[in-house]
């Protein structure tokens, strides 16, 4: 596997780890109430920050378990690299449309921070898997 590789695999994992517990918080604090009325804000900014400190470490931690692995990068892992960015990058221009008929629309703001938030969660996901696919299978001959 390489570096790459276990990078996406890092990010899949955060990535839905991170948006389950920003979820279950913020549902499990309902209480009945609805969901617009629960705080949210710390929340979201204490799972991001948790998120990017994960990713950071989980590296780390794979830098010191195999110090010696090669982190250049092929024509391969570029291609990879590429198609999984432009992938993910979907759901961010998804989640900026729907903020922003959202906010035109008048909606509460915990609406639209969460639907971006979500787009950002799923375009992590989507990207990382399609990474992982492509270096499990190749990829796609166009």
């Amino acid at each position: 596997m390489t570096h790459e590789e276990k990078r996406s695999w890092i990010m899949l994992v955060v990535a839905v780890v991170a948006y389950t517990a920003y979820l279950v918080t913020v549902v499990s604090r309902a209480g009945g109430r609805p969901l617009p009325d629960v705080p949210y804000a710390a929340t979201l900014l204490w799972t991001v920050g948790a998120a990017i400190v994960a990713s950071i470490v989980a590296e780390i931690g794979i830098g010191v378990v195999n110090p010696r692995a090669s982190r250049a990068k092929d024509v391969r892992d570029r291609e990879i690299g590429r198609l999984g960015e432009y992938t993910g990058q979907s759901f961010v221009i998804i989640g900026a449309v729907a903020a922003m008929l959202m906010a035109m629309a008048e909606w509460d703001r915990f609406w639209i921070a969460n639907v971006i938030y979500l787009c950002f969660a799923l375009s992590a996901v989507l990207g990382s898997i399609t990474k992982i696919v492509a270096y499990r299978g190749g990829l796609p001959q166009w």
